[in-house]
Formats: structure tokens, sequence, C-alpha cells
């Protein structure tokens, strides 16, 4: 028996170690399904390059996602027409409608993950806020607070982007946070819209096609503490050890600026390569850090943030996983695409949802972002 089993017994709390207590999520209410989503984009734009339609066609097949939430609307595109159009200084009208929403979202998930908590709001102590979708001061920490009804003493952390990893990076912050000041409780809160980055299809951007086929809106919460209340607090899972680690001289894979026509992002293609050829090293840090000598992949669960199907392809072959191993990220990935921060929430609340995904006890939560940043935490299911 290798000492991942000796650790603790099942089902067992480590004393001062952070849980996760609940989880919730919110969308907005515009609905796409992908094999819609060529014709209305090139409406939307009033573009009719036959060629770049071509390409968008095979990058909505190949990401695998079916169906995504976005806050973008018909109705949007009516009050702002500016937004359709290539070079024009729109960061103030994305913003304006970006800040509203992301707020929004973030009340409405982090209200769903407290109902299900079931402790009163007023037990929550601290904030943790994620988002790569608005800028301004005060930051959406304070107006999610403030739309929750949280006390003036709440303190609070803003995580801004921190891009795909920054669910977990969020995550990593809460745990610091429970596991240091004793009865606390954290709220971790991510919010996301594509609205920011929304341009028309460029020739000199082909790029700019990956996003429009692969990412969606939303927001995530989580409500995170240490010492669960017996018969009361419900935990879900152990947060044991967790690590940061960045990759040198890799600053441009993942490239985002802030410019007058919103947010640019520009994602180079050796991206799935880089993470396959670096994360095996990282897992193995991350587990022998933890004093566990048994190094059998499968063993573990694994919930990984779906960045896109080559990620999810490639760390699968890499590590030699058995197929199952990732289904909940395939999932999650199908069926909201690539929530940058949000999605690790929606991973996590899928494998709870089939449990023949988590029946191991012990598992990595994983994720990728600008950096390019690996974020793990070695995590144990308490639902077994």
């Amino acid at each position: 028996m290798g000492r991942m089993e000796k650790m603790e017994g099942r089902n067992e709390i480590n004393f001062g170690n952070a849980t996760i207590l609940a989880l919730g999520k919110a969308f907005p209410h515009q609905l796409v399904m992908q094999e819609f989503l060529v014709d209305g984009y090139f409406k939307n734009t009033n573009c009719d390059d036959p060629e770049l339609k071509q390409r968008l066609t095979r990058l909505c097949k190949t990401t695998t996602v079916k169906t995504r939430y976005v806050v973008m609307s018909e109705e949007i595109l009516k009050k702002y027409p500016e937004l359709a159009v290539e070079g024009l200084p729109t960061v103030k009208q994305r913003l304006d409608i970006c800040n509203a929403a992301v707020t929004e979202m973030a009340i409405e998930a982090s209200q769903s993950c407290i109902k299900k908590w079931g402790r009163p709001i007023s037990d929550i102590t601290h904030v943790v806020y994620v988002s790569s979708s608005e800028a301004r001061l005060p930051g959406g920490d304070l107006y999610l607070a403030k739309g929750l009804g949280l006390s003036p003493e709440t303190k609070r952390v803003m995580l801004y982007f921190a891009g795909c990893s920054g669910g977990v990076a969020g995550l990593r912050v809460a745990k610091d946070i429970a596991e240091n000041n004793p009865g606390s409780r954290v709220l971790l809160a991510t919010s996301e819209t594509t609205i920011i980055g929304f341009k028309p299809p460029s020739v000199d951007r082909p790029y700019d096609l990956v996003g429009v086929a692969l990412f969606g809106d939303g927001a995530g919460a989580m409500i995170i503490g240490s010492n669960p209340i017996r018969d009361i607090e419900r935990p879900l899972f152990e947060l044991h050890t967790a690590i940061q680690h960045f990759l040198p001289d890799t600053e441009k894979i993942i490239d985002g600026r802030l410019t007058e026509e919103g947010i640019s992002f520009k994602l180079e293609r050796e991206l799935p390569q880089i993470i396959e050829d670096n994360i095996e090293d990282f897992c193995d840090k991350l587990i022998s850090i933890s004093g566990i000598n048994d190094r059998e992949y499968n063993k573990l669960f694994w919930a990984v943030h779906p960045g896109g199907p080559a990620i999810l392809n490639r760390l699968e072959k890499k590590l030699d996983l058995s197929p199952e191993k990732l289904s909940a990220s395939r999932r999650a990935l199908a069926d909201y695409g690539n929530a940058s921060s949000n999605t690790i929430v929606y991973v996590l609340e899928y494998m709870l949802e089939e449990k023949k995904d988590i029946t191991a006890d012990w598992g990595l939560i994983l994720a990728f972002g600008p950096g390019i940043t690996f974020e793990g935490i070695l995590t144990k299911n308490l639902t077994v």
C-alpha cells in the first residue's frame, strides 16, 4: 500500500487543513448552440469572408464545445454597434457592460453557493474575487460584497487578469487565508465575460477565431474553511498542498493586452506542447512535496481546467490516464466552453455529480494560465 492510502483515514479531515464546503455557479441568459454560432457571429459582425467563415466552422468542430452562455446579445449590439466595427476605441463601452455583468453573475453564483453551504451570510469573514473581464476602482470585490450585503468588516482580496489559472490561484489564496485565520469562512468568487475581447473577424488576426470557437461566460463560487462544523457543514474536498510554478521565457505564449479596443489575446500554437512537456514534473513535484510516494496517476482523480481539447488530450497521453479520468473536464468544456477562471468550479461540480469519476481518495486540481503559470492543489475527496 502506498503512502497515499496511509496518510489519513477514509473521509477523515486533517485538523487545520482547508476544505471546500460548497460550490455554486451562474450564467448569463444568452445560450449559444455551437452549430449556430458561425452564421450568427458573421451576421452580427457584418462579415462575409468565406475563407474566415470556413476556418471558424472547422474550429467550432475541433473545440468539442456544444453549448455556451454569453453576455453578448443582439440588444447589446443594437445599443453599441461600434463593438462590431474594426479599429474603433470602445474600451469604455465594453467596461461599462462587463463591470455590470460580472458583478451580477458573481452575486448570483455566490448566493447559490451560500444557500448550499447552509450557514448565514454573516458568517463569511473573507472574500477572494477573481476576474479577467473588468477594470475599475474600486474593484469587483467591493461591488460583490455590497451586492451580497456582507459586513463592511469583511476582508477582501482581488486577483485580476490571471486568465485560465485564476480559479485555482484563487483557491490557493483562499486556502492560505482559511488555514491562517482560525474560524474564518472564505467566499471565493470568479466571474468572466468575453465581451471585453469581442471583435469582428479579421484576416490579420486568425488566432481570434480560436477564442470565438472556444470561450464562454459565467461565474463560479466556493466556500472554503478549516475544521468544518459537524452536522451543519458538509465538506466536499480537503485542500492538502498547493503550489504554483511559472515557466521562464514563456511570457508571450499567452499574451493579453488592454487596448482602446478592449482586450486583445493571442495564444501561440505551441501552448499544448509546452504544457505536455512540463506537466509530469509539475505533478510529481506537487505529490512529492506532500510526502506521498505512490505516483500511479490512475489512482488519483483529476480536476483539470479544460483550456481546450488539445491540452486535455496531451495531458491524458503524457500521463497515460484512463479516458474516464478527464471526463468531468471534457463535459464542462462541451457544456460551457472554456469559461476561464470559472471552469474549475464546473469541473468539480460534474465530478461530484458523476460519482464514477471520483472514486479515488486523492486527486489533483490543475490549471494553466499566462506566464505560462501552472497551478496545482493536492486534494482529498471527502464524499467517497
